[in-house]
């Protein structure tokens, strides 16, 4: 995983490198902040699949790079594992830098419907960078998603 996210820096700054090189030499400086994460994610009483047969069990998202000002969804499958419905809840913690917060914001859209045993939901999962965000270049944190019932 460190070597994929060190791989993911490194193509990151050539890029960077690049854009700002380019714009330079044209007589216009543009200057731009990729912002490459990796991300855990963990079920409570439930289990989260990128497929809705439920045969590939999602443990980290990666969202790639993420430019200022935009959005990036991902749809994962969420399957209740137990044996009564279950309504979901959702948090983010473990975030790096702990100032990442203020200029990301996590969000899916689960609308609160109960899940039978067995039952699978899709729900994107969905991440909004601020286009004032500085001084952070990577990121991470960890997504619970909780069932009760």
């Amino acid at each position: 995983m460190k070597g994929i996210t060190a791989l993911i820096l490194s193509v990151a700054v050539v890029i960077l490198l690049a854009s700002y090189f380019s714009g330079a030499i044209g007589g216009v400086v543009t200057k731009s902040v990729t912002l490459p994460n990796v991300g855990s994610v963990t079920g409570v009483g439930v289990g989260v699949y990128w497929d809705s047969g439920c045969s590939k069990v999602v443990s980290s998202i990666d969202w790639g790079v993420i430019q200022p000002g935009s959005t990036k969804d991902v749809v994962v499958y969420v399957r209740n594992e137990g044996n009564v419905a279950v309504t979901l809840a959702v948090q983010t913690k473990n975030w790096n830098p702990s100032t990442a917060p203020t200029y990301i914001t996590f969000s899916w859209n689960y609308g609160g419907q109960s899940i039978s045993p067995n039952g699978v939901i899709p729900v994107t999962l969905r991440l909004t960078v601020s286009s004032s965000i500085s001084g952070i270049t990577s990121f991470s944190f960890d997504i619970v998603i909780t069932a009760s019932g």
